[in-house]
Formats: structure tokens, C-alpha cells, sequence
């Protein structure tokens, strides 16, 4: 059972389970809580989650206007604020990947690991290892039944306002994120790069996004898709358990890490 957080842009659902350092996750495009039904378990063994649906998502109502990540990275922040209470973890998939990405460079001291899966930080026609894919992507579309009925079965919204929010993501995608390297330099938090060797976000576009961060791990789930978290639980929830619980990167043979190591030897 979950309950709403009367935010500053929008009455937010969200659901809580396990105890311990809070780890927030943030769901993908057109998704809602249900998706993370392989992850709960493992992760509330060891954390306190906290799993809000973004405005237009699950039981959060949509709002006027256009859809942004950055308003999402918003109703993010103040979530952390007011419901969290204190810095947190963030876990994100796919959309969700690139709220967290937004929340971690805008608010810093309210993040303090972060997992991305299957995210990207351009728009989809610069990122998508077929960009035409978003093309098939249509409210009736075969390819979209399954949000659908996501959608469907949680919105306070009413099933007939389903076009309307397609149209929105649609656009979302074919528009936004548009941040630069230069922007994920800034990153202060450790981050787990992972997608699946398969991804609907193209390999190169991934490896630039790890490249980019100060302080990236790059993981590559072998045969697996953009549902990696789906089709391999236990390697993608130990993979983030790892990451979550790893004070620092430790290898005995460094090269794209040599001069910090060097640099944390040397102090």
C-alpha cells in the first residue's frame, strides 16, 4: 500500500518498504511501481526504499502542459526533501535513470550513490540503437499495449486520458535530455553505469555516458535488453547491492583510475 505527498508540482504516490539507508527508485518512462517487483525484496533487505510515481505515471496525476525531466528532477528533489528527510541513493531505470542524473548534478548534497539503467542523456534519436523504434510508438500501438494497461489500471486520471499522455512522452523523448558532457563532468556521486548489451539505448552512447562521469562504474549485462532488471534479477539487484555497499573503487591494475588512485595514495 502506498499514500500521496502533497508536493510543491504535483501529488505524488508513493509506496515505502525495508529499513535501513534510504535508496530511492525511480521507475521508467510509462512505467509505475510494478515494475520493480524483481528488485523490491532483495534491495528492502538492505535499504529503506522509497518508490515514488512521477507526475503522469501510476497513481500520479498528470499536470498541464508539456512533460520535462527537469520537472521531474524537481518533484525528485522535493520528494528526497520533505518524504526522505535526509540524503539518499538513487536507483534509476530508464527515464528514471535521467531524473536521477538531474538530481545528482542540481542537488549534490541530497545524493549520495546513484544507479543508472538503461538511461541516456540525449534525446532518443541521438541515443536510440534504432531511432526509428519511436516512430512505431503511437497511443494504439502494439509496441506500447503493455503501459498501457499500466497505466490504465492506476491513473487518477481516467483510462481516456491515455492518448494524451503517450503524445506527451513521445515528445519527451524526441526533444529531451539534452546534457552535454560538460554537464555530467560536474557529477559529484559515485555512479553505476548498466545496460544490457542488447539495450534499446545504443552501447556507444552508454559507454560515452560512463566515460563522461568523475566517478562512473561501467556494467555490461550479457543477454539482456533495456529489461535487464526483469530478465536477469539476480545479477542486475547484486550489481547495485555492490555498488550501494563499496566505499571505493579498489583494482590492482588501474588505468582509466591510475591518477586519482595515484592522487588518493599520494594524501
Amino acid at each position: 500500500m502506498g499514500e500521496y505527498a502533497d508536493l510543491p508540482g504535483v501529488r505524488t504516490w508513493y509506496e515505502t518498504e525495508g529499513s535501513g539507508d534510504p535508496l530511492v527508485l525511480l521507475h521508467g518512462g510509462f512505467c509505475t511501481n510494478d515494475t520493480w517487483g524483481a528488485q523490491r525484496a532483495d534491495l528492502a533487505a538492505a535499504h529503506h526504499l522509497f518508490l515514488p510515481e512521477r507526475r503522469a505515471h501510476g497513481h500520479t496525476p498528470d499536470v498541464a502542459g508539456p512533460l520535462s525531466y527537469q520537472d521531474m528532477a524537481d518533484d525528485t528533489v522535493a520528494f528526497v526533501e520533505t518524504v526522505v528527510g535526509r540524503p539518499a541513493h538513487l536507483l534509476g531505470w530508464s527515464d528514471g535513470g535521467i531524473v536521477a542524473l538531474l538530481v545528482a548534478l542540481a542537488r549534490p548534497d541530497l545524493v549520495r550513490k546513484v544507479v543508472v539503467m538503461g538511461a541516456n542523456f540525449r534525446p532518443s534519436p541521438e541515443c536510440f540503437a534504432e531511432p526509428a523504434m519511436l516512430d512505431a510508438m503511437t497511443p494504439e500501438s502494439a509496441e506500447l499495449a503493455f503501459f498501457r494497461e499500466l497505466y490504465e489500471a492506476a491513473t487518477p486520471d481516467g483510462a481516456g486520458h491515455w492518448p494524451v499522455v503517450a503524445a506527451k512522452m513521445a515528445d519527451l523523448w524526441r526533444t529531451q535530455p539534452n546534457l552535454t558532457t560538460e554537464d555530467l563532468a560536474r557529477v559529484q556521486a559515485p555512479i553505476l553505469v548498466l545496460v544490457g548489451d542488447d539495450d534499446l539505448i545504443a552501447l556507444e552512447h552508454t559507454i560515452a555516458l560512463y566515460r563522461a562521469l568523475p566517478d562512473g562504474r561501467l556494467a555490461v549485462v550479457p543477454g539482456a535488453s533495456h529489461l535487464a532488471p526483469l530478465e536477469k534479477p539476480a545479477l542486475v539487484n547484486g550489481l547495485i547491492l555492490d555498488h550501494l555497499e563499496q566505499d571505493a573503487v579498489q583494482t590492482m591494475m588501474p588505468v582509466r583510475r591510475a591518477s586519482s588512485a595515484g592522487a588518493g595514495a599520494a594524501a
